[in-house]
């Protein structure tokens, strides 16, 4: 039973929370396009159910962590439009002192520690984070996001066994969209039903569809409980899709049209647009205010990214050692 209503307030939030990961993330792959932004870039397009039903879960303490594929991340936490599209332009202003980049999107003020770039390794640091609520008391708990891919590193196994025997107030999320990087996940494990994976330590594990934020919502508020309870871990598979590529280089080969719009038939964010209306918590001026609103942060943030500084060539020696003084770094 859940613990958290979800009312006329919830829905209105998931809406304006998920347009806002949409059109930042459309104007992240047109600037991308531009050369404004270089390296790699991961879209979150199609996947924004995911984060906006656990956001209206979550405390603000609650930590959060993640792989690549991590600026709506950063946006549903509160990092701000500005600090995340700086962070993408390699900014000084970024959340990461534009230090990271695209990647590796941080802020301590907000709870969100990373944004990693190695598959899998943001698992062992979540639950890391969570001993460390639990051994401090906190009460706050950590979600630990991955990719279907990454639940085929041995880390996995270690992780989950470690947080079971210590009860730590951790979410897992898988967040499977099918594809990995580019190959299905049909054809890389002979475990399908990823959730089935936390069955064998004991981790009450579930599959949730990943498109209806209600549904994402629930399973979050009750794994939720059972962390701040001291029940320990869950793991959830939330099913979902992406509707860009891996990254801004796939061609999209493995996968059919077909598929793709059948999935985009399901939009999270149309089909929250259509429950507010038939439940008539807004009109139309409301979502035209709403659109109007995000359309102008998201214009501020590239003005903001665009006149920010390039970061100094000093910070380089910069948080790199926790002991300000390192003898070992020289500039």
């Amino acid at each position: 039973m859940g613990s958290i209503e979800i009312n006329k307030d919830t829905y209105l939030k998931w809406y304006e929370s998920m347009l806002l990961m949409r059109k930042f993330e459309e104007k992240a792959g047109q600037l991308y396009g531009q050369q404004k932004i270089r390296g790699f870039c991961h879209l979150y397009i199609g996947q924004e159910a995911v984060l906006a039903g656990a956001i209206s879960v979550l405390k603000q303490e609650d930590s959060m962590i993640t792989a690549y594929r991590d600026h709506a991340h950063a946006l549903a936490k509160g990092v701000t439009p500005n600090a995340v599209m700086a962070e993408l332009y390699g900014k000084a202003t970024g959340c990461s002192k534009g230090k990271g980049g695209s990647m590796h999107m941080f802020s301590k003020e907000k709870h969100f520690y990373g944004g990693h770039g190695i598959v899998g390794g943001q698992i062992p640091l979540g639950a890391g984070v969570a001993f460390a609520e639990k051994y401090k008391s906190t009460g706050f708990l950590n979600v630990a996001y991955m990719g279907d891919g990454a639940v085929r590193q041995g880390v996995l196994s270690e992780t989950f066994n470690m947080a079971a025997l210590w009860k730590l107030p951790v979410i897992f999320v898988c967040e499977n969209n099918g594809y990995a990087m580019g190959t299905s996940v049909e054809r890389t494990t002979v475990q399908t039903d990823i959730y089935k994976l936390g069955l064998p330590y004991g981790i009450p594990s579930s599959p949730v569809d990943g498109m209806d934020p209600v549904a994402v919502h629930n399973a979050m508020d009750e794994a939720a409980q059972r962390a701040r309870n001291g029940e320990g871990p869950t793991f959830l598979e939330m099913r979902t899709y992406r509707y860009k590529g891996h990254s801004m280089s796939d061609p999209q080969k493995y996968r059919t049209k077909e598929e793709l719009e059948s999935y985009k038939a399901k939009d999270p964010i149309e089909t929250i647009k259509h429950a507010i209306e038939q439940a008539g918590y807004a009109d139309e001026k409301w979502f035209e205010e709403i659109d109007n609103k995000i359309k102008a942060e998201i214009d501020e943030s590239v003005k903001f990214a665009e006149e920010s500084p390039w970061p100094e060539a000093s910070e380089l020696y910069t948080d790199v050692y926790m002991q300000k003084d390192y003898p070992y770094i020289k500039d």
